[in-house]
């Protein structure tokens, strides 16, 4: 479940339950979760705690597919693909290699986002945006000249602010949906202690190596 509660469809304001017609038809999205191409849908019944905080975050969403963006569909879906990858949110990647493939992406160059590096399936320009995104997010923007420079030579100033605005825009996405676990960032944390099988045991052995290791 989600770390913060969810708001019913009684309880949102009346531009909201519009989005939640949408999204859930009559349903209410608590009671009956679940939207047509498979997500919980939490997202949107979380954000809804917060109103303005909603729409500002839907306006976003408009923003980036507005047709008076400048930035090619496919170089923009690199960069929300891969800051979903890197931030760790299986929903925000999930759901960009979606993405990917409606703007003309195959499925080599989704199976590449991993490790693109090492993929020949990105010409000059696309793996330019590549590294500058690892570079946004990565390396919290230090991006180095020659990468900086690599971008210019395909992309002129306008497309390259609207692409670090809409990577950086989905890489807080992709770190709000892990830290309040929202739909498929719904997940128990995997880095844990694993229990040695008779541990007391295992315990004797590692005291015995330590005070073999002190004596010598």
């Amino acid at each position: 479940m989600p770390r913060l509660k969810q708001v019913p469809r009684s309880e949102a304001p009346a531009d909201i339950v519009k989005l939640y017609d949408m999204l859930f038809g009559d349903r209410d999205p608590v009671a009956e979760p679940g939207t047509e191409t498979g997500t919980p849908g939490n997202w949107w019944t979380v954000f809804a705690g917060v109103p303005d905080v909603f729409r500002h975050a839907v306006a976003g969403f408009q923003l980036y597919r507005s047709p008076k963006r400048k930035i090619d569909p496919k170089l923009r879906e690199l960069g929300q693909t891969r800051a979903g990858y890197l931030r760790g949110s299986q929903f925000v990647f999930s759901q960009h290699c979606k993405a990917m493939r409606s703007v003309g992406f195959g499925d080599a160059e989704v199976e590449a986002i991993p490790g693109w590096q090492t993929s020949d399936c990105f010409g000059p320009l696309e793996r330019a945006v590549l590294a500058y995104t690892d570079a946004l997010v990565l390396d919290g923007g230090r991006v180095a000249d020659a990468t900086f420079e690599r971008l210019r030579e395909g992309l002129g100033d306008e497309e390259i602010l609207e692409l670090t605005y809409i990577t950086c825009t989905y890489e807080l996405h992709a770190t709000m949906c892990r830290a309040l676990r929202l739909e498929y960032d719904d997940v128990d944390e995997r880095i844990v202690e694993i229990p040695a099988p008779g541990e007391s045991a295992a315990l004797d052995v590692m005291r015995g190596v330590d005070e073999a290791s002190d004596k010598s």
